[in-house]
């Protein structure tokens, strides 16, 4: 099931949730809504779902406009951050609970009611707990059937909010891998919001980075994570440093001095650098930048330094080598390997 989302505006008491938003979502599709809390994913979601209504723009799903439809008349799957389970229903129970209450006319039979939701217990891995209640289960285990509900009423498309927010790390990172697998089987056209980009880089065919109710950039997770189209992208998808430079001759200038990259040839002036700590070399001789350690600490089987470069007000910070004997003091002279040069605003 293919999603258009065209030109969509919500307003909360004159407030704009979203600005003019626009996005195409493909069938069968894994995508993420990623960004800070404010910036509108969860609005978003909630408009596809038929939760909200847009205050102006269409939806549609396929070439039907579902702007004025209901949840149940777009047919979707919603899964929760808080479960959202009925605490005295068995997990059978909970999971037939949609096909259940679905008008008679289109009702199907207890046996087949049943049959499915035992299918259903069996793909997310839970087969066996099914005369179990909620209050029995652990929080990996009731997200599981918050999901085998969601898919239990065969939707058009499956939606997730935050669907793993209330885990802990180790059990987080067991079920990113198993959503993804679950995805692959079923096929379904899934939307989730994540505010934690490992989980959107590690789970969505495309992530849609979000900022203050507008969409910064949408691609794969290679796309957005190695070619950023913003300052804000860069700062917000993995680890980056930044410092002011100038551009000039088409290489970049720290303190009156080329620190040997060349620059983007619509660059002039004054500009940001931007770099991953990780994604820079070491260098002895040459036009390079250099600054002094002003801290370190372990990260991984890394070390991760903060470096002081003169005339820059903020410090800069790199990965070295774990063994690297560096200390506070020690003078460090690198290029990035990878970078983007954005002009100042």
């Amino acid at each position: 099931m293919d999603i258009r989302v065209d030109t969509v505006r919500k307003e909360f008491s004159h407030y704009p949730a979203l600005n003019d938003v626009s996005l195409d979502i493909r069938s069968s599709e894994l995508i993420a809504l990623l960004g800070p809390s404010g910036s509108g994913k969860t609005t978003l979601l909630r408009l596809i779902a038929g939760l909200e209504m847009p205050t102006a723009g269409r939806i549609f799903f396929g070439d039907e406009d579902a702007s004025s439809k209901t949840v149940q008349e777009r047919n979707v799957g919603f899964v929760f951050q808080a479960y959202a389970l009925f605490r005295n229903m068995t997990v059978l129970d909970n999971i037939s609970f949609g096909l259940k209450v679905r008008p008679r006319s289109t009702r199907p039979p207890k046996a087949e009611i049943r049959r499915r939701a035992m299918e259903l217990l069996d793909l997310v891995q839970l087969s066996g707990l099914e005369k179990r209640f909620p209050q029995q289960l652990s929080g990996g285990q009731r997200q599981r059937v918050a999901l085998a509900r969601a898919l239990a009423i065969e939707p058009r498309v499956l939606l997730l909010d935050e669907p793993f927010g209330a885990l802990d790390a180790q059990v987080r990172k067991e079920l990113r891998k198993w959503l993804r697998e679950i995805h692959d089987r079923t096929g379904h056209t899934t939307v989730f919001v994540t505010h934690d980009q490992e989980e959107a880089l590690e789970l969505a065919d495309r992530l849609v980075v979000m900022s203050q109710g507008k969409i910064e950039q949408v691609g794969t997770p290679d796309d957005v994570y190695d070619r950023p189209n913003s300052p804000f992208v860069f700062s917000f998808i993995g680890e980056s440093s930044s410092m002011p430079v100038t551009v000039e001759n088409h290489e970049l200038w720290v303190g009156g001095r080329a620190i040997g990259l060349p620059a983007p040839n619509d660059a002039v002036g004054e500009a940001n650098l931007f770099f991953r700590p990780h994604d820079v070399e070491l260098v002895e001789d040459g036009a390079a930048l250099a600054g002094v350690v002003a801290a370190s600490r372990r990260v991984g089987g890394t070390r991760r330094v903060e470096l002081e470069i003169g005339g820059n007000p903020n410090r800069v910070e790199i990965d070295l080598p774990f063994d690297h004997p560096a200390g506070e003091k020690t003078r460090i002279a690198f290029r990035p390997k990878r970078w983007r040069v954005f002009p100042q605003a």
